[in-house]
């Protein structure tokens, strides 16, 4: 079996690119008409990419707490990332946790946590607090606090193969 790490990556790649062909065919169509069956389209894709960004990261810690034989997969990580002394993949890791908690939870202590380290190394805009849109006007934005694009779910694989690699090193005898 392949590991979970270039799976994801695949997956990633696949589903990202069937998004491009809706998010283009509905962009097209915009230009000569503002009907509502593209717009919805252009926010289906923005959910489904907040969808595959916390599927992503939530089967990860399915995975983790399985081959790592432990209740909570992220909290083990953590503590292998720290044995290891990466702490520049355990803040990035860290920083991901939260904003996939807050996708999931909203604004809550992990939104506050992120806003607090003014987003910390993510590579994605965070919702301030006293507003309500990205961008006022955007016709495919929906309801959420991280503005999940391609490169916030490169971001995930990317650190997914990262961790994963350095828990092998630690533990050679885990296959994540």
């Amino acid at each position: 079996m392949h590991s979970f790490s270039e799976l994801i990556g695949n997956c990633a790649g696949f589903t990202l690119s069937a998004l491009k062909e809706v998010e283009d065919k509905s962009i097209e169509a915009l230009q000569t008409s503002g009907a509502t069956p593209p717009v919805k389209a252009l926010q289906m894709v923005r959910l489904e990419k907040v969808i595959l960004a916390v599927g992503i990261f939530s089967m990860f810690e399915a995975i983790l707490q399985d081959r790592l034989n432990c209740k909570n997969g992220f909290a083990e990580a953590k503590s292998i990332l720290k044995q290891s002394s990466n702490t520049e993949l355990l803040s990035r890791f860290s920083d991901l946790e939260l904003a996939i908690n807050a996708l999931k939870h909203g604004r809550g202590r992990s939104y506050h946590a992120l806003i607090a380290k003014n987003g910390g190394s993510l590579n994605s805009r965070i919702k301030p607090p006293d507003e309500h849109f990205f961008l006022e006007g955007d016709v495919s934005e929906i309801t959420t606090l991280i503005d999940v694009n391609d490169n916030f779910i490169h971001s995930c694989v990317e650190i997914i193969k990262q961790v994963s690699e350095e828990i092998e090193k630690i533990r050679p005898e885990i296959c994540l």
